[in-house]
């Protein structure tokens, strides 16, 4: 059994990341290991106190000199990373690094190489950043929450690290979650044997649904690069024909519920938990990701496919990569209602191929996903951290 430490800077409002953080402290610790978490919480940063955030930002004393006390309290085997800003910053590695402790940082999204994280300006994807140093083109689009100021500090941190190898020298090992994300990392500047590839996963397993209620699903953040407009522009078209379930809360909120209000077949749930979540999954013809981002994963898709429910998706990103066309799902192209509409009608036309793409589904969650090949995965991952620490000390 292993000592972990596990590092994560939580955001104001509650998204996949912070899921997937505590879903693997829950699978780690379930299996006998000792695992302390680390965090920091994004709404306890104080409004006034702009230029000691842009100075923390890029490099905490602060957060170096905690992180660097719960290293030597529990004398971890290895610290895994999941996300280190604004509050943490890359000092974080170099508490561990200092005090010998191997380094994994899981790849959440693309703030390595983009200051918004995304790879998404103005409705389309965007990859003006990619392997500019300083990334000037974000900088002067605003990317990050609109603001020139805001976006230059997210450019100083990614500069200063650069510049000083942070991203090679401080880390050993870093998880992308699919190998769509694997390769966009590779373009912009890290060491391709550095990354290795590990997928999220679903825990507890919520067991297939029956697949009855005739509808579609979309579930996520209502937000613009999660594709919201083509999914209701081809609501317009739809209609009641295939009614359309929405669930989540975002940015866009009062734009679906208008929509909601307006548009028969289209009923806006708002949030929900987990376990009536995955019950609405279940019951779902399909669930349509109509993502126009470079989702670094999609972990809807993989919670759909538990309850053995198929997938259409837009063809971008690791979602496209998760999903295979004509068995656990259906292609549409990316921003194209009328695309997307073509699926989905077809799919409801195909009652036979839709009840073998639910086995189809369902087999590929238990082949890929499950908590017992995920733990797996993250063994081999942290014992390969340890040995490049080893060899990194040794040179």
């Amino acid at each position: 059994m292993r000592r972990i430490l596990a590092v994560h800077n939580t955001y104001r409002q509650r998204g996949g990341e912070d899921v997937v953080f505590e879903t693997e402290l829950q699978l780690l610790r379930s299996r006998g290991n000792t695992v302390a978490a680390h965090l920091a919480d994004n709404r306890d940063i104080p409004s006034t106190k702009r230029v000691s955030l842009a100075v923390e930002t890029v490099w905490s004393t602060r957060s170096r000199l905690a992180l660097r006390d719960r290293v030597r309290e529990l004398k971890p085997h290895v610290a895994h990373f999941h996300n280190t800003f604004p509050l943490i910053s890359p000092a974080g590695y170099a508490a561990c690094r200092d005090e010998g402790v191997p380094v994994v940082q899981t790849l959440h999204n693309y703030r390595l190489l983009c200051p918004n994280g995304l790879f998404f300006r103005d409705g389309h994807a965007c990859e003006d950043c990619l392997g500019k140093t300083p990334p000037w083109p974000g900088v002067m689009h605003a990317c990050y929450r609109g603001s020139r100021p805001a976006t230059g500090v997210v450019a100083a941190m990614l500069t200063t690290h650069r510049a000083l190898r942070t991203w090679t020298k401080m880390v050993n090992v870093y998880i992308a979650l699919t190998e769509f994300a694997r390769q966009k990392y590779i373009e912009g500047g890290l060491p391709a044997e550095r990354i290795v590839v590990k997928s999220n996963f679903v825990h507890p397993d919520p067991g297939a649904g029956e697949g009855g209620g005739g509808y579609a699903l979309f579930v996520g953040r209502l937000s613009p690069e999660k594709g919201l407009e083509t999914l209701l522009a081809a609501w317009e078209q739809l209609g009641v024909k295939v009614p359309l379930k929405i669930v989540g809360s975002g940015p866009m909120a009062e734009r679906v519920a208008k929509a909601s209000r307006r548009l028969p077949g289209v009923d806006w749930l708002g949030s929900r938990p987990v376990d009536e979540v995955h019950t609405l999954m279940g019951e779902a013809s399909m669930l349509i990701i109509p993502s126009e981002w470079y989702e670094t994963f999609g972990r809807v898709a993989v919670e759909a496919f538990a309850k053995g429910t198929p997938v259409i998706a837009s063809d971008i990103g690791a979602v496209s990569e998760l999903v295979e066309h004509g068995r656990t799902g259906l292609h549409f192209r990316t921003g194209d209602a009328g695309s997307l509409v073509t699926q989905v009608e077809w799919l409801m036309a195909h009652p036979v191929k839709l009840a073998w793409m639910r086995r189809e589904a369902r087999g590929e969650f238990e082949a890929k996903y499950t908590p017992e090949e995920n733990y797996s995965r993250l063994m081999e991952i942290y014992e390969l951290a340890a040995t490049r620490a080893r060899e990194q000390a040794w040179s």
